[in-house]
């Protein structure tokens, strides 16, 4: 099946690109939530858009990429959240949740998407890597600490 990406999947594609799958992952996961789109020869013509989107989103080259992963990891980054008397939180931490905590430290703006976060459930200091561009990935320390 021939389909056409509408978002980043991890070890298919970026968005834009046209790729060949199994039918039943296009099918059953990819077209259902909204990863893809099937390829037809009108879709084809969306395919520009959709690179163009992409590249005003994506980070331009190497040296800006190493630049941003240092501004990152010298932020100090704070979380308040609910938590229970253990530490353990009511909910878990989002990516979203992490975008905003990282934008109000003073941090550059980022993709949620590019994001690769663990479940964090309990206070305490957790690492966040973001994929900045294809060679770099930067690590971005996150204390949680319980709102009073």
């Amino acid at each position: 099946m021939k389909i056409i990406l509408t978002q980043e999947v991890s070890g298919l594609g970026a968005p834009g690109d046209v790729v060949e799958v199994k039918n039943g992952y296009g099918r059953n996961y990819l077209l259902p939530q909204g990863y893809a789109i099937g390829w037809t020869k009108g879709a084809e013509k969306q395919v520009t858009s959709i690179k163009r989107a992409r590249e005003s989103r994506e980070i331009r080259d190497l040296g800006e990429a190493t630049s941003v992963k240092e501004r990152l990891e010298g932020l100090k980054i704070t979380l308040k959240v609910r938590a229970g008397d253990g530490g353990r939180l009511f909910g878990a931490i989002t990516a979203n949740e992490i975008v905003e905590a990282v934008e109000t430290a003073g941090g550059p703006a980022l993709d949620r998407r590019r994001m690769t976060v663990s479940p964090i459930k309990a206070v305490g200091r957790h690492a966040v890597t973001v994929r900045l561009h294809a060679e770099v990935v930067a690590t971005v320390n996150l204390d949680v600490i319980r709102a009073k």
